[in-house]
């Protein structure tokens, strides 16, 4: 999904096509526009198979870079650090980036992103063992890549889908990163276990490597966008202090939403292999859960309609935290398993929606429209402030205890954010659902 990767109300019919117009801000004049059918042309079809090899890439390695760390060095800090330098990197990235994407060629940031996670790759294979060593380095690149793929990712996104494919467009990206998600990791843990020593893990990586400049590759079949307006060095941070501004509720929801980001995008895989000691348990594991998204999203993508957005999400909130709780008497891979296949369930159920809202957010008004750019950016700087703190909170906890009951008891802590989410966007998402409902057949 847009990334990694959220809106506000929708608009009755004549909102819709007043959005259709201000989306044509940028278009080539031969491109397909959002047709209100559900359908996604040509151009979107192409950039969700480029999402999906970044996806793919990523999936096949990534989770097994903070393992190979791991037996290099056993540090939870350490990954922990990795993980800041990375959201550090890629906040820096989004708001520097953000002049090229707006007033260049935001099609070259989009490749930028690919050719540089193909280098990180590169970089892990070159380090091999002294990786842990490298940590500063390798965060930096992967923020880099992380910055200019998903900066020019959902701009470009936000420019080819309307209200009325936009669930349909997060719905496949969803189905198909869940696929990548399945059978990459499944495999990456196959050939590490087969391979023996560090030769499965070179192998893997070289693998992505030869993902990333394939999708490299396919970029070129989409059309290039013409600039369109200044930058905004400011991303209108500066009219979250005005009362009755829309953004100041979806920032808010932005930053909690990046709290369980911040520590469940490492500390669960780490879990999973601290507790079974198996790479191949791990890829198992992401088979499993993975599987479960697979399932929810497809079925999520056809049935989510805009009336079902307000508790689609308070469901999945719910569930999602409440799938935590028998973690805090242990993390065997049993208890592990249930809790990873009980949030792949639920969790297209708020994340759908979720980021839909934001999206559609940018599209309600011309003003929103013309900084697209800006707020896409906005947006991902509220997300990476909350994995930052979720993080550094983590970091400095391990640094005083390494006692598992306290990363069981942060996991819940953090891990219950999207009921703040839920309740920070849900006027919102009451404003869509009956919007929706008055605009549904």
């Amino acid at each position: 999904m847009p990334g990694t990767s959220s809106k506000t109300s929708l608009f009755p019919p004549v909102g819709r096509e007043r959005e259709r117009d201000f989306t044509d801000v940028g278009r080539v004049q031969d491109e397909p526009r959002a047709t209100g059918k559900a359908k996604l042309d040509r151009q979107a079809v192409l950039l969700l198979a480029v999402n999906a090899l970044f996806t793919c890439g990523n999936a096949l390695s990534a989770t097994f870079v903070n393992i190979y760390i791991w037996k290099i060095k056993h540090d939870y800090a350490l990954l922990g650090w990795f993980a800041v330098v990375h959201q550090l990197a890629m906040s820096l990235t989004f708001w520097l980036a953000g002049k090229w994407v707006k007033e260049g060629n935001k099609m070259n940031a989009l490749r930028g992103g690919v050719i540089a996670a193909a280098a990180f790759y590169g970089l892990v294979l070159a380090f091999g063992t002294r990786a842990a060593d490298a940590v500063p380095i390798l965060g930096l690149v992967q923020g880099v890549s992380s910055g200019l793929f998903w900066l020019s990712f959902n701009v470009v996104y936000f420019e080819i889908t309307g209200p009325d494919n936009r669930d349909r467009f997060n719905g496949w990206a969803g189905l198909l990163g869940s696929l990548s998600g399945m059978l990459a990791p499944w495999l990456s843990g196959l050939l590490i276990a087969s391979s023996g020593g560090n030769a499965g893990y070179r192998l893997i990586f070289g693998i992505s490597l030869a993902i990333f400049v394939a999708g490299a590759a396919l970029t070129f079949g989409l059309h290039k966008r013409e600039p369109s307006g200044r930058y905004d060095w400011r991303i209108g941070l500066g009219g979250l202090l005005r009362k009755g501004n829309p953004w100041r509720a979806i920032t808010g929801a932005m930053v909690a939403q990046g709290l369980r980001e911040g520590i469940f995008g490492f500390v669960i895989a780490l879990l999973v292999y601290t507790s079974t000691g198996s790479e191949m348990k791990l890829g198992s594991f992401s088979l499993y859960t993975s599987a479960a998204a697979f399932l929810s999203f497809w079925i999520a993508g056809r049935l989510l309609k805009t009336s079902r957005r307000f508790w689609g999400v308070l469901i999945g909130a719910v569930m999602m935290t409440l799938f935590i709780v028998p973690l805090l008497w242990g993390t065997g891979y049993s208890k592990l398993l249930i809790f990873g296949l009980g949030t792949a369930v639920f969790a297209p159920l708020f994340s759908i929606p979720s980021v839909s809202v934001v999206f559609d957010q940018i599209g309600g008004n011309e003003a929103d429209v013309k900084r697209r750019e800006e707020r896409v950016i906005l947006r991902e700087l509220a997300l990476n402030a909350g994995r930052f703190v979720g993080a550094l909170t983590f970091i400095v906890c391990v640094s005083v205890s390494a006692n598992p009951a306290l990363i069981r008891v942060l996991l819940l802590v953090f891990g219950s954010s999207p009921l703040l989410v839920w309740a920070l966007l849900r006027k919102r998402l009451r404003q869509a659902a009956i919007a929706g409902a008055k605009a549904e057949p």
